[in-house]
């Protein structure tokens, strides 16, 4: 099992060469054209875009970009656009992204928008809007699956305890969200310095529970 993980991982490493401003803004655009379900279906597509289909970023990267995106204010996608955007190609992919991505959705948004007020109340639009809903909450779904891969994956790596403390973690996040009512930015603190606390040692802890090979130590 550990050679399997170490071939993934391998695997997962293999990049491509970065792209040129040009091709950065022609894909940016098409995730902007591509951008309905709300903000989570853009999150995915992007996510899909530099980490699968063209392997500019690991999933790791994006995780820890993404994470770093929710600590601060703001719009969370218009920030990892631009992280996206320096990493890849500079200053000038920082402008190229956020063009690619904004002037799309923002004439589509708006025609929309002019729009909407004469067909709303047709029984076709209600029905079609109960549609996108389950949708919606299907992609969610999605992008929280990928963002626990990486963490349940280091977690495995580092013992079954840390695996069960990552989803221990998980289910407190959830419940203070759904249950507590908890304030976003609060939780967000709350579990970066949780993390600082239970996750700071899991590298060396790791290192003391596994003999070089990934072999346990008896």
């Amino acid at each position: 099992m550990p050679i399997a993980v170490d071939k993934a991982s391998a695997l997962a490493e293999i990049r491509e060469p970065f792209p040129s401003v040009w091709k950065l803004l022609r894909i940016w655009i098409l995730i902007g054209l591509q951008s309905f379900g709300g903000g989570s279906s853009t999150l995915l597509l992007i996510q899909r875009e530099f980490t699968e289909r063209h392997r500019w970023l690991t999933i790791e990267e994006f995780a820890r970009a993404w994470n770093l995106c929710i600590m601060t204010p703001g719009i969370n996608l218009v920030a990892i656009t631009v992280l996206i955007g320096r990493k890849l190609a500079g200053i000038w992919g920082v402008l190229v992204s956020l063009l690619g991505l904004l002037l799309p959705s923002a004439a589509i948004t708006t025609l929309i928008a002019a729009a909407f007020l004469e067909i709303e109340h047709l029984a076709f639009v209600e029905a079609m809007f109960r549609g996108v809903v389950p949708a919606t909450a299907g992609i969610m779904l999605v992008v929280a699956i990928n963002f626990a891969r990486p963490l349940l994956k280091q977690g495995y790596q580092e013992g079954i305890g840390m695996v069960v403390l990552s989803l221990a973690f998980i289910v407190l996040v959830t419940l203070a969200l759904i249950v507590g009512r908890v304030a976003v930015v609060l939780v967000v603190v709350a579990s970066a310095l949780a993390g600082r606390l239970l996750f700071v040692r899991a590298p060396s802890l790791a290192r003391t529970e596994r003999q070089p090979g990934g072999e346990e130590r008896s």
